[in-house]
């Protein structure tokens, strides 16, 4: 197979691929087969007409045009792994050449393939960037939080007779209408109340009813048919718990941990709490790094790949292709966009893989986000294709950490902050020359 590329902008090119014809005659050779299969000609059993009658009957033109519709996406994804393009888009496919139609063995495939791709993305010196982030201070109350958390793990939740309050967790019938149609419901959901994990406003619907109480409340749907759209929503709490908590004594610490006082629990769980806060400023430099990344790394955008998804998002609201909100909407597509390129060129440049239980780990939490049992969310996204889309979701929030290596990071208080427990190890290359560089320094 021969490829050639050739750039007609900074985001998109056409590729050219010929294929000989003793690449593509198993191909061809399985087309006649399957030609064979599906017709009736006298005088032969079926499957078993020669060449020769099938392209009499059929035509060699029909055999040629199933076998290259077989060939050619595996023969594009060869030419784009041979030429190392980033595609970003479904390519536009022009077949301009096919193997002799006259039935003579001979000829050749060749077609060109016009797609979007990623952009040269060149970054900036890092070595003299400063970032500044919040002092991180791990006080009682924080520790007392944690010993909460703790007890939470190992309480029971038990009835109670009283208005509804912050916490609590509640059995709910709820049902949602639009222009007073129900459009759905459901019965016996049990919710935290307070968590959010629901609709917006329902918190505050819930928080001093009783049970058995009706209450109304209207907000966005999240899901279904109707997401986006405004609905009224009426909700009855059919049974109220709280959470009842141990003591926070020698006797938990024992039961909860490797310890046997509660003042040592305490001890650990502040260590902890150190542990967060340290990693809440490694996460607030990524944020902070990526938006001088924004400031400084200039790039363009492939247009075609932001009118795709302007074009896909009006037609997910049922909105015509030149609807007024698609301008609305660009804006942000492309800002995304740009903030998707710009991390994965960063992944690219630091060599940033992702682990299997790094995605395991972020499937689990995206799952207990959304309220749904893990199994089913795991098996889910294997059936709609989205592992891809979770792993370029780690990678993308790795790279700024890896990227952290470069930069340094002073809290308010102008101390410069050690990341190192938060960056990974150093690559085998990375740790030769700081052994170099020590082995210098001590000559």
């Amino acid at each position: 197979m021969k490829t050639e590329v050739e750039n007609l902008e900074p985001t998109r090119v056409k590729l050219t691929v010929e294929a000989p014809y003793e690449e593509i005659a198993p191909a061809i050779d399985k087309a006649y087969r399957e030609v064979a299969a599906q017709i009736n000609i006298p005088g032969f059993r079926k499957g078993k007409a020669p060449k020769q009658i099938i392209d009499q009957r059929v035509g060699r033109g029909v055999v040629l045009e199933q076998a290259v519709n077989e060939v050619l996406p595996q023969l594009y994804r060869d030419a784009v792994i041979e030429q190392e393009i980033q595609v970003l888009s479904q390519p536009t496919i022009d077949v301009t050449e096919i193997p002799n139609a006259t039935g003579e063995l001979g000829g050749k495939l060749a077609f060109t393939a016009e797609v979007d791709v990623r952009p040269e993305i060149e970054f900036p010196n890092l070595s003299g960037v400063e970032l500044e982030v919040e002092t991180a201070t791990v006080t009682d109350e924080d520790v007392e939080e944690k010993l909460t958390e703790l007890r939470q793990r190992f309480g029971s939740l038990v009835g109670v007779d009283r208005a509804i309050q912050d916490g609590d967790f509640v059995t709910i019938d709820l049902k949602a209408d639009i222009d007073d149609e129900e459009i759905d419901s459901v019965s016996g959901v049990s919710y935290e109340v307070g968590s959010g994990s629901m609709l917006e406003g329902m918190d505050e619907a819930l928080i001093g009813a009783s049970a058995g109480e009706e209450k109304t409340f209207t907000t966005k749907l999240l899901g279904g048919e109707h997401a986006g759209e405004e609905a009224t929503c009426t909700i009855t709490a059919t049974a109220v718990k709280e959470r009842d908590l141990p003591e926070a004594d020698d006797e938990f610490a024992e039961l909860a941990s490797e310890f046997d006082t509660i003042d040592e629990l305490r001890e650990d769980l502040r260590v902890q709490a150190e542990k967060d806060a340290a990693s809440q400023q490694a996460l607030a430099a990524g944020d902070k790094l990526l938006d001088h990344l924004r400031e400084t790394v200039e790039f363009p955008l492939p247009a075609g790949v932001i009118d795709a998804e302007v074009a896909e998002h009006l037609a997910q609201e049922g909105k015509d292709a030149d609807d007024e909100h698609g301008k609305e909407i660009r804006g942000d597509i492309e800002s995304e966009l740009r903030d998707q390129l710009l991390l994965d060129a960063l992944a690219d440049k630091h060599e940033v893989g992702v682990e299997q239980n790094e995605l395991i780990e972020f499937m689990m939490m995206t799952a207990q986000q959304y309220g749904i049992d893990p199994n089913q969310f795991f098996s889910g996204a294997a059936e709609a294709g989205q592992i891809p889309a979770f792993m370029a979701e780690i990678r993308r929030n790795k790279s700024l950490i890896a990227a952290l290596k470069d930069v340094t990071v002073k809290d308010e208080d102008g101390t410069t902050l050690d990341l190192s427990a938060f960056l990974g190890e150093d690559t085998a290359e990375e740790q030769d020359d700081a052994d170099e560089s020590t082995e210098d320094e001590t000559k």
